[in-house]
C-alpha cells in the first residue's frame, strides 16, 4: 500500500468524536476519511458499498453495536472481510477478546495520542494488529506463569508460557532497552523521553528489533519480551 492513500470509514454515535478523529486523520498526508456514520447498521452498509481500507468503529452505537458490526465485516463468515479497528472508551477484556476473535485488526482507547491513532490506522490498512499499550500490557501479563507469592486465581487459570523464539540476530543493549519500554506499554514518544533519544531513533531501533525477532508489530515485540522473561 506504499504510496497509496488509506481510505477510512468512521463510525461513532458522537458527532464530536467523529469530528476529532477526522481532524486527526486528515492531517496525515496518506489518510483520507471517505465516510462517517452514527450507527452500526449504516456503518456495515456503507463499508460494504465503499470497501474502505480501514473501518474505524466505536463499540456502543445504536442499531448495531461495533462488536457485531466487526463480526459482520471481518469475522470468519464475512465475505471479502475488511480491516476493522475498534476505538472505544471501554477497555473491558471481554470486549477486547471478542473484537479480536471476530477479526478486528486492533483495539484502541479514545484517550490515546493522535500519533497512536494514525499509527494504528496504518497498521490496520496492512492487516496488522495494533492494541493500546495499556491493554497490551494487561493481556500479555496473562502469559507469565504465577509466582509462589502470587498464586493464580482458580477462576482464571494461566496457560503454560511458551518458550520465547530466539532472534535471528542478537539484540543490542539499546534495542533491549527499547523492547522493555514497549512491553511496559510505552508509546514511541514516551520511549524517546525515557531513553533520552529522538522518536526517529526509537523507530529505527524498533525496525531493527522487528527484523531480528521476525515480528509483525509492537504487540509481537511485547509478547516476545514477556515470553523471554525480559521484564524479570
Amino acid at each position: 500500500m506504499k504510496g497509496k492513500t488509506i481510505r477510512v470509514l468512521l463510525a461513532d454515535d458522537q458527532e464530536m468524536v467523529r469530528a476529532a478523529f477526522r481532524m486527526i486523520l486528515e492531517a496525515q498526508p496518506d489518510i483520507e476519511v471517505v465516510a462517517e456514520t452514527a450507527d452500526g447498521a449504516t456503518a456495515v452498509a456503507e463499508a460494504r458499498r465503499l470497501r474502505p481500507d480501514v473501518c474505524l468503529l466505536d463499540i456502543r452505537m445504536p442499531e448495531l453495536d461495533g462488536l457485531e458490526a466487526t463480526r459482520q465485516l471481518a469475522g470468519p463468515e464475512a465475505r471479502d472481510p475488511l480491516n476493522v479497528l475498534i476505538a472505544t472508551t471501554f477497555d473491558l477484556d471481554e470486549y477486547v477478546y471478542r473484537a479480536l476473535r471476530d477479526g478486528a485488526c486492533g483495539f484502541l482507547l479514545k484517550h490515546g495520542s493522535p500519533a497512536l491513532l494514525a499509527e494504528a490506522v496504518r497498521a490496520a490498512a496492512h492487516g496488522e494488529s495494533m492494541i493500546s499499550p495499556s491493554i497490551t500490557v494487561r493481556l500479555l501479563r496473562h502469559m507469565t506463569p504465577p509466582t509462589a507469592s502470587a498464586p493464580a486465581k482458580t477462576t482464571a487459570p494461566v496457560p503454560p508460557r511458551a518458550p520465547a523464539k530466539a532472534p535471528v540476530e542478537p539484540l543490542t543493549e539499546r534495542e533491549l532497552e527499547v523492547v522493555r519500554c514497549v512491553a511496559r506499554g510505552r508509546t514511541n514518544e514516551e520511549v524517546a523521553l525515557e531513553l533520552h533519544v529522538t522518536v526517529s531513533t526509537v523507530k529505527t531501533h524498533l525496525g531493527n528489533v522487528q527484523r531480528k525477532l521476525e515480528a509483525r508489530n509492537r504487540v509481537e515485540i511485547a509478547a516476545w519480551a514477556w515470553e523471554s522473561g525480559l521484564l524479570g
